[in-house]
């Protein structure tokens, strides 16, 4: 089997699993983008676009214990909060990053009547999975 048909097994699968984690009536979680890190060997890059209808969020969850998150809103507003760092509003064009191991326990459309939408950009082993762990 050729490595990129292993790593876009993988990728698929984890779409899969982030999508199950969120509550598919008030989100939906389409992959954007998938590729090897060709000069970095095991590495993967996989972009989501995480779409909230107004007042939905995601349960607090995890991400593959090797995954840096880069996240940018695209439209509409986001609630976040990763580790113990504070609850933050971001707003369209804004940006943060979610270090490895990372919990993000909030995660939600801050709006009521407008959706919001969400690009999530992981750096990870490509072998590490779930990418997306809910926190009972």
């Amino acid at each position: 089997m050729k490595i990129r048909t292993i790593i876009a097994t993988t990728c698929t699968a984890y779409v899969f699993l982030i999508a199950g984690a969120l509550d598919s009536e008030a989100q939906s979680v389409t992959k954007n983008f998938e590729a090897a890190i060709p000069n970095i060997p095991g590495k993967s890059l996989i972009a989501l676009e995480v779409n909230y209808a107004p007042g939905a969020a995601s349960p607090s969850h995890t991400h593959a214990k090797s995954a840096f998150i880069y996240a940018y809103v695209i439209s509409g507003a986001i609630e976040s909060k990763v580790n113990d760092g504070e609850t933050r509003i971001y707003r369209a064009g804004e940006r943060w990053s979610e270090p490895p191991g990372a919990t993000h326990s909030i995660s939600r459309n801050a709006s009521k009547t407008e959706p919001a939408k969400l690009l999530a950009v992981f750096v990870l082993d490509a072998n590490d999975n779930p990418l997306t762990t809910p926190i009972k």
